[in-house]
């Protein structure tokens, strides 16, 4: 008797369905380049055949899921189709490993995802009821947010609606976390980041504070500068007293984010920037340095073109109060610069900020000057004002070692309509935060995924060829996004401040000010299972914590992909690769070990040349992690520095491996392997505050 039953996991029977693994088996050859529907189709019916043969083994003649996996692996590995039947095992492998983790939570996943992206499922975006147990699976999530961003369509809502859905359901697009986690609730706070101004007042602080706090409860994101504070011991006229200076507001503000992050889905991530012209400037510099203090904020020294000269022809710098507007102190450029670039290196803060270029870059420079970033520095914003970030996955247009631009123009015009419509379905808590928000429409559209894109065209991540495509890549979705922009702007008008902007005399029409941004992507990234922004590889193998002392074996599965298509796979050669995370030391061919190259192995130069080559093609800025090795000098810091000021990036990063006491993930040691901690997003952003 043919087979015609099976039972699920859990214990419920269903009719049999011989295509599922039809369906599965070249899914599997496909990933190693075995697919051939003809063969699928006879090792399926060997195995139906084989199924229906030994059906009185079965628990009343019907096999269980597990039961039909196992003749799977069995048929298969007795075919020519071994690495088809080691994909399988690996899929299968995961699979387990995802279910355990599903069943501890209470997920009910519908569409199939690994370990990683339930487990940052579970925690910040599927939505729970008041006793905290989950009330929705993957596929209501997008499909809410698909409605919410839809419903501001004035017409074609459905249609809308559906093909926001699509680009989500199959990661091609994602948007950044507070859109996930609030569309379509009653929090409705939809943006990633803000900015918010900090004037010279206890009122304006603490108003600052309160409106810092609102939006973190949100899941929103703040950046601020402080220079406008007096500087410590300056005068506080109206009570005779002695300033305390920003840095003593900057740990108020750090402390209410402490005690936001505890009771929210994400913790608080902030941006706090003083000019280098402050008289409190040293202070500012070395108050990260111990390693203890501002952990929720990133810190950036925000420096003019007049810093940066005075620094190559080491000039004396002025120190001005910003109460008085007076110099109060000069100061070799030089030696603030060296200071500057030795705190980078002992901590990996602050970074710099290039003001100067942020402006002159600027599309709405008669609005106002820029002052401050998101607490990336993906986003120079105006006080109040907001951006809305949404990232396109670059593996999913690369098709069999081809970018398929067509595809990729498609994603880029729905985006940017998906982005646009989020300022609009946006709740928005001050009507500051609303009114410079539509009055200008700032949307940040990028990308994730790019260090992989690169492997499946088959261009090494330090090449000049990587320059190349990353730099066409991103001219290209700049310029499909104003086109599409334009196109929004003659059916829904011009953002309002159009004629106070650069757009006015390029252009007609256009609905948003910038449009495009390289954002760090974090958990969105996860959940796409694709490489973080722009950034390379961390790590190609390693053991995660998914759970408290739990930990899961984890490797890149392109790699893994290629490993078994061109026959060097193996458990050992994985475990191997974990020991220090990378290919150094692995038999494994030159070729691959270029493709695979990771973030330590890339030269600091190529690091900075990767973010100017996006940046020359972006709206917004870039938000890219210099990563140096834990042997790097301070010189090493100088030169990239001074290299990301030349080639007009509008800010950078760095981390040295090991300069803070703790990080997300450690390169193995001894006989330790590489492992990581939960929050590590698969990219670069091992040391600082990056929660997006």
């Amino acid at each position: 008797m043919v087979i015609s039953l099976v039972r699920k996991r859990n214990g419920s029977v269903v009719k049999f369905d011989s295509l599922k693994i039809q369906r599965a088996i070249e899914k599997a050859m496909l990933q190693v380049g075995e697919l051939d529907k003809k063969e699928a189709g006879k090792i399926t019916s060997q195995i139906v055949k084989e199924l229906s043969e030994n059906q009185s083994m079965f628990f009343q003649g019907t096999p269980t899921v597990e039961q039909i996996q196992d003749k799977v692996e069995e048929v298969l590995s007795k075919t020519k189709f071994t690495r088809t039947a080691k994909a399988f095992m690996l899929y299968r492998r995961s699979r387990k490993d995802a279910r355990n983790i599903k069943e501890f939570f209470g997920i009910k996943d519908d569409m199939k995802f690994d370990v990683n992206a339930i487990r940052v499922l579970q925690e910040r975006y599927l939505l729970k009821d008041e006793d905290g147990k989950i009330i929705e699976t993957p596929t209501q999530l997008f499909r809410r947010v698909a409605k919410a961003m839809a419903s501001v369509e004035k017409k074609n809502k459905k249609e809308y609606e559906e093909r926001f859905f699509g680009i989500m359901t199959r990661l091609e697009f994602l948007p950044n976390s507070p859109t996930l986690m609030n569309a379509g609730t009653k929090f409705g706070q939809l943006s990633a980041c803000y900015v918010l101004p900090v004037e010279d007042s206890l009122t304006s602080i603490f108003k600052t504070l309160e409106y810092a706090a609102l939006i973190q409860q949100t899941g929103g994101g703040t950046g601020f500068n402080f220079s406008h504070i007096r500087p410590r011991g300056d005068i506080v006229r109206s009570t005779k007293g002695v300033a305390s200076g920003p840095i003593s507001f900057i740990r108020i503000f750090n402390q209410m984010t402490e005690t936001i992050k505890q009771g929210g889905k994400r913790r608080g991530a902030n941006m706090g920037i003083l000019n280098v012209n402050h008289p409190d400037i040293l202070e500012f510099i070395e108050v990260k340095q111990k390693g203890k203090e501002l952990n929720n904020y990133n810190i950036s020294v925000g420096v003019d073109d007049k810093f940066m000269e005075a620094v190559i022809n080491e000039k004396d710098y002025d120190l001005i109060n910003p109460r008085t507007h007076k110099t109060v102190q000069r100061i070799n450029a030089r030696l603030l610069f060296d200071f500057i670039c030795h705190g980078a290196w002992d901590t990996g803060d602050p970074g710099m900020i290039f003001l100067d270029e942020i402006n002159r870059k600027s599309q709405v420079r008669q609005v106002g000057e820029i002052e401050a970033t998101n607490p990336c520095g993906e986003v120079p914003l105006l006080p109040y004002e907001s951006c809305n970030l949404g990232s396109i996955n670059l593996t999913k247009v690369v098709e069999k070692g081809k970018i398929d631009w067509e595809k990729l123009k498609d994603l880029v015009w729905l985006s940017t309509r998906f982005l646009d419509n989020v300022i609009d379905a946006n709740v928005y808590q001050f009507p500051e935060l609303d009114k410079m928000a539509k009055d200008n429409r700032r949307i940040g559209l990028g990308v994730m995924g790019f260090a992989e894109a690169l492997i499946l065209l088959g261009i090494p991540y330090d090449s000049k060829n990587a320059l190349k495509v990353g730099e066409k890549m991103m001219k290209f979705i700049n310029e499909e996004s104003h086109k599409a922009s334009m196109h929004l702007a003659k059916e829904r008008g011009s953002f309002p401040n159009f004629n106070k902007s650069a757009w006015k005399g390029k252009v007609k029409m256009m609905r948003n000010c910038a449009c495009t941004t390289i954002a760090p992507t974090g958990t969105i990234s996860i959940i796409a299972g694709c490489s973080s922004g722009i950034e390379p590889l961390f790590a190609i193998a390693f053991m995660r914590e998914v759970l408290s002392r739990k930990h899961l074996f984890e490797a890149n599965k392109i790699f893994q992909q290629i490993a078994i298509k061109e026959r060097f796979y193996s458990d050992e050669l994985m475990k191997k690769i974990a020991m220090g995370g990378n290919l150094r030391g692995v038999r494994v061919p030159n070729r691959i070990k270029s493709l695979f190259k990771t973030a330590l192995e890339i030269s600091p130069e190529q690091h900075i040349m990767i973010q100017a080559a996006f940046q020359r093609h972006t709206d917004n800025a870039v938000s890219k992690t210099i990563n140096l090795p834990g042997s790097a000098t301070e010189e090493d810091i100088r030169k990239a520095y001074r290299l990301s000021y030349k080639m007009k990036c509008k800010g950078i990063t760095i981390y040295r491996y090991g300069s803070k006491s703790e990080q997300v993930l450690y390169l193995g040691e001894g006989k330790k392997m590489t492992h990581a901690g939960g929050d590590y997003t698969g990219g670069t952003c091992i040391g600082n505050v990056c929660s997006f």
